[in-house]
């Protein structure tokens, strides 16, 4: 081979290897939060930071019309709750289907890139029971249907996002993984159905949860931090929690016959907020680590040079409205705030070196909520976790950015969180005469006093929640055949 032969050769290879790495990076985004940043904005977000894959957990009519020839590669999730009729019912399945995926797909302009229908959203979840154990292959097998009736199964693939707490062994050790034995059947059953249509293993690994669960695990491990002592397990090195953690996916899978399986990592991050070690610091240098170790593609000692087929961030967008059952740092995974503002300085391997903030956010008046110094405040922390218990103080827990802020101020925190959710109601900064309405700006080091997004959009978001939930229930009756 000459030698400008050879340049081409390696040069090609080398151009080959940037393009699959970087188009296999995508995001997950949902819509839990009280004052969402509107749709058409976010589509802007994702195209300013060359983010090419978006994985949705429900189907939004909003959303999916702003993605509409974007070229955005989109993964539409279907709701837990919405498997039992799926899995009774054809008609229902052809229903969502044409409502969700068909008519953004054939829509004008390039219609919306749906690529995957995620059926659930990790409804094996241990925490779940075995509520949703019994629908998922038939409403999965139901999805797939509808797909090659209306002529898509070639183009959109039928997976199910599994939680990482579907594995177990007998001493967290990858080379003992198995799946539960409580799933193991119908397990088996859906690998079976993604063999067969050619469907990749959708699949959390959460470096953070398995560091807050595993004693052995230390936090440089987790960070992908060189100074991290390796973990030998069956003559393999294991130089970070990310390895450990797929290789564990790769060995259960090969337990139950499957050990080729095309993975996908559907949910991986590290919060900001909300306990202890989530930071944003310490945010950046795992995201740093995982694109380092990603854009490598040195793979994992079970599949060495073979990194996932496509990995998505967790999440997008800090979500205030999203169950903190997991614990605080539940609504604070975002790359961004909620208003699109970027925590920290990563390089996503999408041609940008830096994350790019949202444009025009429009928010409401510069406005706050505060303890009014000058009444009796005996009452006041009573008055503050019941405002708590209707807004996110999550910034409050310990461990939290707001951790460390003194009396009364924590107060004027819960007040002002309440205030802004609720639209900077004047009623709403009441309190029994405790709180008071100052333009003043009452954040201190850290610890952030939020404005929220203009209520216009909070309240448009109402009525299209209102609309998708219209269809949630016509999919209900469908599915009983009314």
């Amino acid at each position: 081979m000459s030698t400008i032969s050879r340049f081409i050769t390696i040069t090609f290879f080398t151009i080959c290897s940037i393009t699959c790495v970087t188009e296999s990076i995508g995001v997950n985004w949902g819509t839990m939060a009280s004052h969402p940043l509107p749709p058409i904005k976010v589509v802007k977000l994702l195209k300013s930071n060359n983010i090419n894959k978006v994985k949705l957990f429900d189907a939004k009519p909003d959303v999916l019309q702003a993605l509409s020839g974007s070229n955005v590669g989109v993964t539409v999730g279907i709701p837990n709750i919405m498997l039992r009729s799926l899995n009774s019912s054809r008609k229902a399945a052809d229903n969502w289907l044409h409502d969700n995926v068909t008519r953004y797909v054939s829509n004008g302009g390039g219609g919306t890139r749906i690529e995957y229908v995620a059926v659930g959203d990790e409804p094996f979840l241990k925490s779940y029971g075995e509520q949703f154990h019994p629908f998922i292959i038939g409403a999965a097998m139901n999805i797939q249907a509808a797909l090659k009736k209306a002529k898509l199964d070639n183009k959109v693939k039928v997976v199910v996002p599994c939680s990482f707490d579907s594995f177990e062994s007998r001493s967290n050790l990858s080379s003992e993984a198995h799946f539960r034995s409580d799933i193991n059947k119908t397990m088996i059953e859906l690998l079976a159905f993604l063999d067969k249509h050619r469907s990749p293993f959708f699949v959390t690994i959460s470096p953070f949860i398995t560091f807050l669960q595993t004693k052995n695990i230390s936090l440089d491990f987790s960070l992908f931090k060189e100074t991290a002592h390796p973990h030998k397990l069956s003559h393999k090195t294991y130089k970070n929690s990310f390895d450990l953690s797929y290789d564990t996916v790769i060995t259960a899978l090969s337990t139950v016959g499957f050990p080729n399986m095309e993975i996908v990592v559907s949910k991986i991050g590290w919060p900001t907020d909300g306990a202890a070690n989530a930071t944003s610091n310490l945010a950046e240098t795992f995201m740093k680590g995982l694109m380092n170790h990603l854009h490598s593609n040195l793979g994992t000692p079970l599949r060495p040079h073979q990194p996932p087929h496509e990995t998505y961030i967790h999440s997008l967008l800090d979500e205030d409205q999203r169950s903190i059952a997991g614990g605080n740092f539940e609504r604070h995974w975002g790359l961004f705030t909620f208003d699109g503002q970027a925590k920290y300085h990563v390089d996503l391997g999408q041609d940008s070196k830096s994350l790019v903030n949202a444009q025009d956010v429009e928010y409401l008046s510069s406005k706050w909520c505060v303890v009014n110094n000058n009444k009796d405040l005996s009452n006041a922390t009573a008055s503050a976790l019941e405002a708590c218990a209707n807004a996110d103080c999550t910034a409050l827990s310990p461990g939290g950015s707001c951790f460390n802020i003194t009396w009364p101020s924590n107060i004027s925190y819960a007040f002002n969180s309440y205030y802004q959710q609720h639209d900077q109601k004047a009623e709403s900064c009441n309190f029994g005469g405790l709180g008071l309405i100052t333009t003043v700006d009452p954040s201190m080091d850290h610890c952030r006093f939020p404005i929220e997004i203009h209520t216009s959009h909070a309240e448009f978001y109402r009525v299209v929640s209102f609309q998708w939930m219209i269809l949630l229930v016509t999919t209900l009756l469908a599915s009983l055949g009314v």
